[in-house]
């Protein structure tokens, strides 16, 4: 049975949350799992969301919905319908184009709409073959794609799709690079033998158009920026792990070298002393970042079995007008059969 996502707002900076109607699913609103949420510079809202098939472990359709109302009244359109459809993201360039990604196995598709949600235009795919890991717009409209092996649910790899996209002509041409530093990617299938989870290698653009990726090693958690829109990086450790591995972490970036990111660390495969971090992070135009870290924290979500787990492939974070963070984390005790989230 078709069911319409979730989505809640708070309009007293987080004390008090309700829920919002984005429609039903004979409407289009319709998902149950992966979802992105951006804000147009005029308020529009674009409401990304994937429909996950629990008995067949396979994505169905992206939808997007469109609100010009903050929220009161959505109209959806489908994206796709193709069984194996996955991990969408939509964000909106200063001109007012929104841009979504998603794969389903046979590359990363992409979409785009310039007259505000009211029609889609799906372009071909920004490559044959690989996930759609993170999508990021920079202040002038640049567009970068993180396109990695996982794709399908975590039930494809392509070992050779790791790729930085970037596009400075609005998503008409695409330039791919290698992204900087090392990585091994298991499986997803084959984690619980050992190796490092990756799904989400979060980017990010910062208001003087460096672009920054974030990723982790079994020796910490790593950061590079590039200057020249991916073609060339300068990187650094930002975070030594030495009794956990770090895995899945998220990114953010806003003023010229101001970024703030997640992550998770664990002794792996079985998750003991799972812990979530949160830095902010100050690059400068010389010199390494300077990193601040509040201290590690946990949070509910565990399996049925009592196992810590993250809840998720990553923790997000963003930057409030006031200067603030705000990180959600899932609630998602399956063992209590407790779920919700937290703020």
């Amino acid at each position: 049975t078709a069911v319409p996502p979730n989505l809640w707002k708070s309009t007293d900076g987080g004390k008090t949350w309700t829920v919002v109607n984005v429609g039903l699913p004979d409407q289009g609103a319709r998902g149950n799992s992966d979802v992105d949420l951006a804000m147009a510079g005029d308020g529009t809202l674009y409401f990304a969301s994937m429909t996950f098939d629990r008995k067949t472990s396979r994505g169905t359709d992206i939808n997007i919905g469109v609100s010009r109302d903050a929220g009161v009244s959505w109209t959806w359109t489908q994206l796709s319908q193709t069984l194996g459809d996955d991990r969408p993201w939509v964000e909106v360039a200063p001109d007012g184009t929104v841009h979504v990604i998603w794969n389903d196995g046979e590359g990363v598709s992409y979409a785009v709409s310039t007259d505000r949600g009211k029609t889609w235009t799906e372009r071909p795919r920004i490559h044959p073959e690989g996930g759609s890991s993170h999508l990021a717009v920079g202040p002038k409209g640049e567009v970068a794609v993180r396109i990695t092996p996982h794709s399908l649910s975590g039930f494809k790899d392509h070992p050779d799709a790791d790729f930085i996209a970037v596009s400075v002509d609005g998503g008409k041409t695409w330039q791919k690079h290698r992204p900087p530093g090392q990585r091994k990617w298991t499986p997803m299938m084959e984690l619980k033998g050992g190796g490092l989870p990756r799904w989400v290698e979060p980017i990010a653009w910062d208001a003087a158009s460096a672009l920054y990726y974030l990723w982790t090693e079994p020796d910490g958690v790593h950061l590079a920026r590039s200057s020249d829109h991916a073609t060339t990086w300068r990187q650094w450790l930002i975070a030594e792990m030495k009794d956990a591995t770090p895995f899945f972490p998220y990114v953010v970036a806003r003023k010229p070298g101001e970024l703030a990111a997640t992550w998770f660390s664990a002794k792996l495969p079985d998750n003991t002393t799972l812990r979530t971090h949160v830095a902010r992070i100050t690059v400068a135009a010389n010199g390494p970042p300077q990193v601040r870290s509040a201290p590690p924290f946990t949070f509910d979500a565990v399996t049925a079995s009592g196992i810590p787990q993250p809840g998720g492939e990553y923790v997000p974070v963003a930057f409030l007008r006031n200067g603030r963070l705000a990180v959600v984390t899932p609630i998602q005790n399956l063992k209590a059969n407790r779920l919700g989230f937290s703020w």
